[in-house]
This record gives structure tokens, sequence and C-alpha cells, in this order.
């Protein structure tokens, strides 16, 4: 039997909210000084969410389709500022990418701009750890539908699905797949799901799922 697991990024992987909220600052500042500063605060209520919905909360006193030519152009300084700059990788990242590499295939699924996953794994040098990746910027597909996606190309038998918020559990339900909060991360789950309080605690916890 097959069994992998598929990361969430933001709230799971790493916090990248800082470096995401100055990349926009600058692109905002730059073509609609005045409109609005972006902090980090903003960026961590707006991630988990789709790079549309994103739109709509961080420029709600734009049109909707001005919002997201915006939060495009920000979302392509953003990437190109990730990888030369990173973020904050949680504790003991790396360490525990390679014992569970050793044992399962690793992949990342988020709701993120096509090529912010990349930029990630480039900047880390994370590739040879992670088999597969999807986001909602590759195919403007939901979170679950990209879950499981992933999960059936890679003819996975089981699939756990490591993420911090209430969405990524809702999404993990309807993708089919099991649960495993990062409660470490930016937002909670009602559910009584396994719960990590710390990334280096995901190798035990499998046990409970697999």
């Amino acid at each position: 039997m097959k069994k992998g697991i598929i990361f969430d990024m933001d709230g799971t992987l790493w916090d990248s909210s800082e470096s995401v909220a100055k990349s926009w600052d600058e692109v905002v500042q730059k073509e609609r000084k005045g409109l609005r500063r972006i902090t980090a605060e903003d960026i961590q209520t707006a991630m988990g969410h789709t790079m549309t919905e994103i739109a709509e909360m961080i420029f709600p006193m734009l049109d909707k389709q001005d919002a997201i030519a915006l939060t495009d152009r920000c979302g392509e300084a953003e990437n190109e500022y990730l990888r030369t700059h990173g973020g904050v990788l949680y504790p003991q990242l790396e360490d525990t990418l390679k014992v569970l590499a050793e044992q399962y295939p690793l992949y990342i699924v988020s709701n993120c701009q096509k090529g912010y996953i990349e930029a990630f794994l480039d900047y880390y040098q994370f590739w040879n750890y992670i088999e597969d990746i999807e986001c909602f910027g590759n195919n403007n597909r939901e979170k679950a539908y990209n879950i499981r996606l992933v999960a059936e190309r890679n003819c996975l038998d089981a699939a756990v699905y490591v993420g911090d918020i209430q969405g990524d559990y809702d999404a993990s339900k309807k993708a089919g797949v099991d649960f495993i909060h990062a409660a470490y991360g930016f937002g909670s789950v009602k559910e009584n799901v396994p719960v990590i309080q710390a990334f280096a605690k995901l190798p035990e916890t499998l046990d409970e799922v697999f």
C-alpha cells in the first residue's frame, strides 16, 4: 500500500507573512500610493484562501477585476522576493522532512499563486524531499480538488493532509484523505483530529493515522 503525506504551505511549513507583506507593500506603494499599507497581520489573515478571495479581502475598495489584477502583480513580486529572501521555517523542518522522506513520498498542495511553492523549494533547496506539487494558481481549482488530484496522479492508496486552519480540514474531508492539524500555525480546527504542536512531532503522530 502506497501512503503519502501532503502538506499545506503557510502556517504548516513556514511563516512567510513578513516577507510577503514587504513585497506586496512595495508594489502597492509604487502603483497605488495612498491606497493602503500591507502588514504581516493582513497576510496572515488572508493565507489559506485562494488568490481571488485574497484580492477581495486585501483590496475591498477596488472593483473585483482591478483587485485581482493588482493581487496578481503583488504575487509576481512576492515570488521573486521569496526566491531570494525566503521566510521563516518552523523549527526542525528540514531534519523532519529528511526523516519523513525516508518512509513516505511527500507532496505540497496550496491555494497560492503559481510559482510560490517553487520559490520556497528553490530558496531552501528542498526539491529532493518533495515529489509533486499543485496549487490554485496552476488550474484555478479549489484545494480539495488539488489534494485529490495529487493523490490520484501519484497512485496513493492512503494519504494525509497536514494543515493549520479549518479550511484545510474541510478540504481534506472533501478530498477523502485523513488530516493532521498543525496547531502551531495560524488557525484552529473545531473537529477532533490528530494534532501536532510542533512540526518535529509529525513522524510519531502519523502512527495515529497510518
